[in-house]
């Protein structure tokens, strides 16, 4: 079963119907850009061929392609060609229409010069495609953007690009579509919003046995991908498990970073975090009312799934192998999970349904999305707020609270009083948003639920 993502296969089909094109489809491993592709595919009345990139020399790939054309019977005689130019001006004499999906793209530049890949296929888009629609997809982010540069050969050539993103909290919930609120963000907080690890749940089963079954059996799919998920595309793997390490599942200043690994000032820190955000495993953030002060800016893991592993087991690993799953679940993850873990991920998710909400247009005049950063000098202390909504110059602050029982108005009470402590915060509205609801409701301030989240 397709789940989510219609607006992406609704445009990706239609490009594929318009010959003398090309697309572009990008995003990070197991997002699901195979899968869009391929239902995309059964909507086309064309031939279609799909092949995947393998590791090997660009004379490789070229043969591997012909023999898939031999496999399919688009290719009747027994030939050679000597590059993928040759290859489409053939498949270009032929009289009938092709969709031609090339995956793991840069997979050809593994044992070749990059710039002789890209210049070999601007002249297939350019000369080789009257009647194909050409499709180049890849998991290598970093490499997929540096096609989209200005100076790169294929600069300006895809008639659409998508770049794909882990589902929201919202479609990812469309996997498990009958938990309750409560459950569906700790869902999400846990496994995130990878297509590929998604359909490895079961609805029937709890967040307990769920994380068992996938993510502490060491032959799952799940703990073969989180596991092996940097040294599959990042060179310097070593240390970028030391930073998420440090990251975990709270958030880091760089300095704070700098610090706790030990590194030195000449910039080679700057250089991995800035990779490592391309890879979109982590996020640089800053509180809205201070985008130009560095010193207030931070790092976060950004995938919940990444998130959880480095947070929970990556120091623990023999740990889990002696004790096994649930003796682990029990010792070194309940204790914590929902107290802690989820109600972290929990202000991450409020901030994405305001900005759910602000897309769709209920948020007129809504300026920015984010945390808000506050000095008392009078107290001595300084904060951070983590939901604040920006409209121009007045902010809106909003407490969220993961509970099991409803918010009671004591609780609503004593937030507001602490705040109106603070004399140098100018908030123009407070609001409050609890996952089961509230006790009571009194005026003055915005209320959200747990069902309000997912309607």
């Amino acid at each position: 079963m397709f789940i989510a993502r219609s607006d992406e296969l609704s445009k990706l089909s239609g490009a594929m119907r318009q010959t003398d094109h090309a697309s572009l489809v990008y995003g990070k491993r197991r997002v699901g850009k195979t899968r869009l592709i391929k239902e995309a595919l059964k909507q086309q009345e064309q031939s279609v061929i799909y092949y995947e990139c393998i590791k090997g020399t660009m004379q490789e790939n070229v043969n591997a392609f012909v023999k898939l054309l031999s496999e399919l019977q688009v290719l009747t005689f027994a030939s050679s060609f000597p590059s993928f130019t040759d290859v489409f001006a053939f498949l270009n004499s032929l009289p009938r229409s092709f969709v031609i999906v090339i995956d793991e793209y840069p997979y050809l530049s593994s044992l070749a010069d990059p710039e002789i890949v890209d210049s070999v296929f601007q002249t297939v888009i350019d000369q080789r495609l009257s009647n194909i629609h050409l499709v180049i997809s890849g998991s290598q982010v970093s490499v997929m953007k540096d096609l989209l540069k200005k100076g790169n050969a294929l600069y300006g050539r895809f008639q659409l690009i998508l770049h794909l993103h882990e589902l929201n909290y919202r479609d990812a919930a469309l996997f498990y579509p009958s938990k309750t609120p409560y459950e569906k963000i700790a869902f999400y907080s846990v496994f995130g919003g990878s297509p590929f690890v998604l359909q490895e749940l079961r609805e029937e089963e709890t967040l307990e046995e769920n994380i068992s079954r996938t993510i502490l059996d060491e032959s799952s799919a799940v703990f073969l991908y989180v596991s092996n998920l940097l040294l599959t595309d990042y060179s310097n793997a070593v240390n970028a498990e030391r930073i998420l390490s440090v990251l975990g599942n709270g958030k880091k200043k760089y300095s704070e970073l700098e610090k706790a690994l030990h590194a030195n000032s000449t910039g080679s820190l700057a250089k991995q975090l800035k990779s490592l955000q391309t890879m979109e495993l982590i996020n640089q953030l800053y509180p809205i009312n201070k985008p130009d002060d560095s010193k207030k800016k931070f790092y976060e893991i950004n995938d919940n799934l990444v998130r959880f592993w480095y947070s929970y087991l990556y120091h623990n690993k023999s740990a889990l192998q002696m004790i096994g799953a649930k003796e682990f679940f029990d010792q070194y993850i309940s204790p914590t999970l929902l107290s802690e873990y989820v109600p972290h991920r929990f202000e991450d998710l409020c901030r994405n349904f305001f900005s759910h909400l602000a897309k769709s247009g209920q948020l007129p005049g809504i300026t920015n999305i984010g945390t808000y950063y506050y000095d008392d000098p009078l107290r001595h202390r300084n904060g951070e707020f983590d939901i604040a909504l920006a409209f121009g110059d007045q902010v809106q602050l909003f407490e969220a609270k993961y509970y099991k029982r409803p918010l009671a108005l004591s609780e609503i009470h004593k937030e507001a009083g602490q705040i109106r402590e603070i004399e140098v915060l100018k908030v123009a509205h407070l609001g409050f948003i609890a996952v089961n609801g509230f006790e009571k409701q009194e005026d003055g301030y915005s209320y959200y639920n747990g069902e309000d989240l997912y309607r």
